[in-house]
């Protein structure tokens, strides 16, 4: 198939020009590039404000077999609870795992539809991860929950046969974040664990963040220096989901740096591959350098897959050449280290930037 992407075709967050809502089966390179279109769009619309509750009954493609709302917090909140998308014929051998976090500005989003579900037709299982709104509850709440749902699949990673050494995590935007975030504390315990297995570990072998913000504390004046676009956000204020995230504003330096991802980046974190736009506008080009420099300092390897004149996701990211890239970024880190990996020409990827309002 050549990876997993974005995808045109869906017309708004949470649907396709075919079914809204409904995963269908495709041939296999046309159906994950839809979904990890859908991935990109449900992040760039969802970062901003709430979508719709997901109202739709939930299906999985044939040969997959879909497990829905298994909760990893045992009479937890109602929103700790994942989606399992599994290979219907058991596999002779556990299978590699990549963990899907949704964006949504982290009081947004729904773990379903997956965007990555069409990786189970290429050797992995796959878990997509709800997790509690800023609404709800305040940072660090929502690593809390990612690390719980893993910690969870680990306990029963012989039941799934998933392999609990082979975990990836994929997420945008928010999810992005997240995902960043589970990879450089992974192991650390840096925040109380919670909903028990506490014997597992919540270590990842692989992050693809998806432009996702990556330090809290210097986001705003990146912003402001962002010659390119202007943020749309207003920092600091009720409708900023930057500052309802940690309930407090942005310079409290304690508080931004608990939820930054650069705070944790050592020489033992996993390999990490990077997408963003240069015209973002909700979350700046220059947090993924910042992210990224502060990796290779720690010798920690790192791509950062520049898309000039892109935004918060668009047509770009679903390119053939970005599935092939993604897809061998997990093969890579998660089945053969042998595997070839290469970011792909900037020049392949360009577009034309949005015109100045």
């Amino acid at each position: 198939m050549g990876g997993y992407s974005p995808s045109r075709s869906f017309k708004s967050a949470g649907g396709d020009s075919d079914c809204e809502l409904h995963i269908q089966l495709q041939p296999p390179y046309r159906f994950v590039k839809k979904l990890l279109l859908a991935l990109v769009a449900l992040a760039a619309t969802a970062f901003a404000e709430s979508p719709k509750s997901d109202v739709k009954p939930a299906v999985a493609p044939p040969g997959v077999r879909f497990e829905r709302d298994l909760s990893y917090i045992p009479d937890g909140d109602s929103a700790q609870k994942l989606d399992l998308y599994l290979p219907e014929q058991v596999p002779d051998k556990p299978i590699p795992l990549i963990v899907h976090i949704h964006g949504g500005g982290w009081r947004g989003g729904n773990k379903y539809p997956c965007p990555v579900v069409g990786m189970v037709r290429h050797g992995y299982a796959v878990a997509s991860v709800e997790y509690r709104f800023s609404q709800k509850a305040l940072f660090p709440a929502q690593i809390q929950d990612c690390q719980a749902a893993i910690r969870w699949l680990r306990a029963n990673s012989m039941k799934y046969s998933i392999d609990p050494e082979r975990v990836g995590v994929v997420g945008a935007s928010a999810g992005g974040h997240l995902s960043a975030l589970v990879g450089v504390t992974g192991g650390k315990r840096a925040f109380e664990p919670i909903g028990g297995n506490a014997e597992f570990s919540d270590r990842i072998s692989a992050v693809c963040d998806y432009f996702g913000p990556t330090n809290f504390y210097s986001v705003v004046q990146q912003a402001a220096e962002d010659k390119n676009i202007a943020n749309i956000f207003r920092f600091n204020t009720p409708s900023d989901p930057y500052s309802s995230l940690i309930g407090t504003k942005l310079d409290d330096q304690a508080k931004s740096a608990a939820v930054s991802p650069i705070h944790y980046v050592s020489a033992d974190c996993p390999p990490v591959l990077i997408l963003h736009g240069t015209h973002d506008a909700l979350v700046p080009y220059a947090q993924s350098e910042e992210f990224a420099t502060a990796l290779k300092q720690k010798g920690v390897a790192v791509w950062l897959q520049k898309f000039s004149g892109s935004g918060h996701g668009g047509p770009a990211f679903g390119k053939p050449a970005v599935n092939e890239m993604i897809r061998t970024f997990f093969d890579k880190h998660l089945k053969d280290p042998a595997t070839p990996f290469a970011l792909v020409p900037e020049a392949d990827l360009a577009v034309e930037p949005p015109a100045p309002k």
